[in-house]
């Protein structure tokens, strides 16, 4: 995300928060007050989305001041994360969209980091979905990545994958992947094709499908595509997916898990904000 579209985006946010005013700090605290913010990590996990929390309070106060004190991408067991000093008002104001924001892409870099956890010492890779909150893709992505896990396609653009339904609407999977290859012959290389039992596995490999999604299966399933694809093509485990299972799921040999908790389900890292003020 580029520093226009995070403007854009805080903006709505605060816009969304503020109204026509936080009345209760215009009516609390003098307009040439001075503080301090501190914003503490008070859970494990891992910090993601400073600089988007520094865009929350510069955008009502150009002159802000920050002091970072957590790296980004690193467990740690909490402490202080972020120190803001400014106009009183403006930190009061932008407090709780700052944290939303922080919060939210932190619990998710938690999340990625305990996924790639899971799968450390095997093949597997765990990868983000599409499943994100409207707006947020970009930093939702780079916030899985910050953690330890990898990302899928960004949209629909930039990676062919082949569903269910494209299947009916194309009338097999070897209709499909050829009109695909085609339709997009830059996007060739990534083509992936959902199968669900042992038939459609061979009719994607005799279409020259390099990478399957195996969709819902369980692992007895999935250990026998494995064995039946003998390396012919990378296979993605999707479908109902949780850390909990992920030691399993990599123990078959597959490439990639796909997990769409990491943006979707991934709880808000546990943070607080506190003010101290200043001459």
């Amino acid at each position: 995300m580029d520093s226009e579209q995070l403007a854009a985006l805080v903006a709505a946010a605060l816009a969304e928060d503020v109204g026509d005013g936080d009345v209760t700090t215009q009516a609390t605290v003098p307009v040439d007050a001075r503080a301090r913010a501190i914003i503490s990590q008070k859970a494990p996990g891992v910090i993601y989305g400073l600089a988007v929390a520094e865009a929350v309070f510069a955008q009502l106060d150009a002159d802000a001041g920050f002091q970072r004190e957590a790296s980004e991408g690193t467990w740690r067991q909490g402490g202080t994360v972020l120190e803001v000093r400014g106009a009183a008002r403006a930190l009061l104001t932008a407090e709780r969209t700052a944290l939303n924001f922080l919060a939210h892409l932190s619990g998710v870099a938690t999340m990625a980091a305990l996924a790639a956890q899971a799968v450390a010492g095997t093949r597997a890779r765990v990868l983000d979905t599409r499943k994100t909150i409207p707006g947020l893709r970009a930093l939702e992505k780079a916030a899985v990545s910050a953690g330890g896990a990898h990302n899928h396609r960004i949209g629909l653009y930039d990676a062919i994958l082949i569903k269910d339904n494209h299947i009916a609407a194309a009338g097999s999977i070897a209709a499909a992947v050829s009109a695909a290859r085609n339709a997009a012959p830059a996007l060739a290389d990534t083509i992936e094709v959902e199968v669900s039992s042992p038939a459609e596995i061979d009719e994607a490999l005799a279409a020259g499908a390099g990478r399957l999604l195996l969709d819902n299966m369980d692992t007895t399933q999935v250990r026998a595509a494995v064995a039946q694809v003998g390396g012919r093509a990378e296979l993605e485990v999707s479908g109902g997916v949780t850390v909990e299972r992920l030691p399993e799921l990599a123990s078959t040999g597959v490439d990639w898990i796909s997990m769409g908790a990491l943006t979707h389900s991934a709880p808000s890292l546990d943070l607080s904000m506190s003010l101290q003020s200043m001459p």
